[in-house]
């Protein structure tokens, strides 16, 4: 999840700055960490699927499992938490949002709230909490929350990216499928589209699509890409610190999630390692890659494979990189 990287980064650098960091999660402290890690330790199942109590298949706010599950987890968190703590920033929203809210108003501590659920029901509910100020990652996600709740104080800090360890010059991963390479990163979840990148790609006559990431839709996505790609598709894991060989060894990023998404991390990574984007065509993602690619509307798979073939004939000179989004 990018919301994990975002803030790994971050607390290493407000380590670096003096402050003291104490971040709460469910797994094992991520290594390179040099803020305090406390973990809780929960029993999740990670790839459950969101699911109404009453009705199967219906998503219902705060009584999915997930959501139960991250009220237990905020509860133990706020219990153990310091009541000196200055600032509070919580990453999942709904019940940890609400609590957090609460608890920090009784305690007299800042909560602020990152826009990382995107435009839609959770940053609604985030906003709808109350904290001190609400972050948005881009100036159009800023402008919306401001009309969701004018009452909270609104700003945009935008997402950064480290430019030492994505780079154009890194050496490539060994990657065993036909190039040129289109590369996507990210969870496998239905909203972020991935089965429009497998039907666009196979549509072109040469060239391999790659998807590295994890969720719920892996096994629909191999299914598919068995009928329609053979021998030019793969899934694939990595651990953070080798995604910036994974990039060096693509030709050309896509990014065909939703209109909503708040921002993703991957495409400034993927900027950053010198790659032309084939991104969604919608306001944030147009805000976040300038001149560094194409947008394009993934739901047209023959245009979306133009676009792809477009972006890989263009020499792009430097220009991802000098398209880097910046605030």
């Amino acid at each position: 999840r990018g919301v994990e990287t975002y803030v790994h980064e971050l607390s290493n650098r407000l380590v670096k700055m003096g402050h003291e960091v104490v971040v709460y999660q469910n797994g094992p402290k991520v290594p390179g960490a040099r803020y305090k890690t406390k973990t809780i330790g929960m029993d999740v199942d990670l790839l459950r699927k969101r699911m109404d109590l009453l009705r199967k298949r219906r998503y219902m706010p705060f009584l999915d499992y997930h959501m139960r599950k991250l009220a237990v987890f905020s509860f133990k968190v706020l219990k153990d938490l310091d009541k000196e703590t200055d600032i509070l920033l919580p990453t999942n929203g709904q019940w940890q949002s609400l609590f957090c809210s609460i608890w920090g108003k009784l305690n007299k501590t800042k909560v602020v709230i990152l826009g990382h659920s995107g435009l839609g029901m959770d940053d609604r509910i985030n906003l709808w909490t109350f904290p001190d100020i609400f972050l948005g990652l881009t100036n159009h996600q800023t402008k919306w929350a401001k009309r969701v709740n004018p009452l909270v104080k609104s700003k945009k800090i935008t997402i950064g990216v480290d430019t030492s360890k994505f780079s154009e010059k890194i050496k490539p991963i060994k990657i065993d499928l036909p190039k040129p390479i289109v590369l996507g990163v990210g969870a496998f979840d239905s909203w972020k589209r991935w089965d429009l990148a497998i039907k666009a790609v196979s549509k072109m006559k040469k060239g391999s699509l790659l998807l590295v990431g994890r969720g719920n839709e892996e096994k629909r996505y191999k299914n598919m890409a068995r009928e329609l790609l053979p021998g030019r598709f793969s899934i694939m894991h990595f651990p953070y610190k080798d995604m910036p060989r994974v990039y060096a060894a693509a030709d050309v990023f896509t990014y065909p999630t939703s209109s909503q998404e708040s921002f993703g991390i991957v495409t400034i990574e993927a900027m950053a390692s010198g790659l032309p984007m084939v991104v969604n065509n919608d306001p944030i993602r147009k805000e976040i890659i300038g001149n560094a690619g194409i947008l394009v509307d993934p739901i047209d798979t023959e245009k979306y494979a133009k676009v792809i073939k477009e972006a890989l004939d263009k020499d792009w000179e430097n220009k991802p990189r000098k398209g880097e989004f910046r605030p």
